[in-house]
């Protein structure tokens, strides 16, 4: 029972901290969206920061059981490969407290959002990196640098946040992702 008020807690906090933003949100506000006292967060969790590290390493492990489970769903590591591009940026789009720990500076003062974005980064790299080297072995892929290719992969898909999320300017992410993949495979002179 105590698990699921902590739970219920985040899930609360979690849409606390995406209205709000970490700044602004209180743990006075936490509390009456969950609709419990001041008092029984502080029983769960010794800070907002706590309760914050709670929520984005819900949305991490939501996003990467959604990775996982679109890219096992495919047999071609093409196929598998545009999976993972397409529920990264879709999941990034809606994990946004997630998105907003790995990606702002004022955040990184606390510790737990270095450990978080150094371990995010890894995974990223090792799933692309087996991904690609499935497609080499297999040979739906040219023989190619695996390690770098997997690091130039994910700072494109990290070069694509900024239009997706701040500026808005990608609204379909699909058919972007199709032209970076086609530009991968086949080259610009295609």
């Amino acid at each position: 029972m105590k698990e699921d008020i902590k739970d219920k807690i985040v899930v609360v906090a979690q849409e606390t901290f995406k209205k709000f933003g970490f700044r602004k949100t209180t743990m006075d506000e936490i509390a009456y969206a969950a609709r419990k006292g001041k008092s029984s967060l502080y029983y769960y969790f010794k800070s907002k920061e706590e309760v914050f590290q709670a929520v984005v390493e819900l949305e991490a492990f939501t996003l990467r059981a959604r990775i996982l489970e679109s890219i096992n769903k495919e047999e071609n590591p093409k196929d598998k490969l545009r999976q993972y591009i397409v529920t990264r940026m879709k999941g990034f789009k809606n994990m946004i407290n997630f998105y907003v720990a790995i990606k702002d500076d004022f955040l990184s003062n606390l510790d737990f959002i270095e450990t978080i974005r150094k371990k995010y980064d890894k995974e990223e790299f090792e799933i692309v990196s087996c991904i690609l080297q499935d497609g080499v072995e297999t040979k739906v892929f040219k023989s190619l640098n695996v390690p770098n290719t997997a690091r130039a992969l994910t700072i494109i898909m990290k070069g694509l946040e900024i239009p997706l999320f701040i500026t808005e300017e990608i609204t379909d992410i699909e058919p972007n992702v199709d032209e970076i993949l086609d530009i991968l495979f086949f080259g610009i002179n295609y």
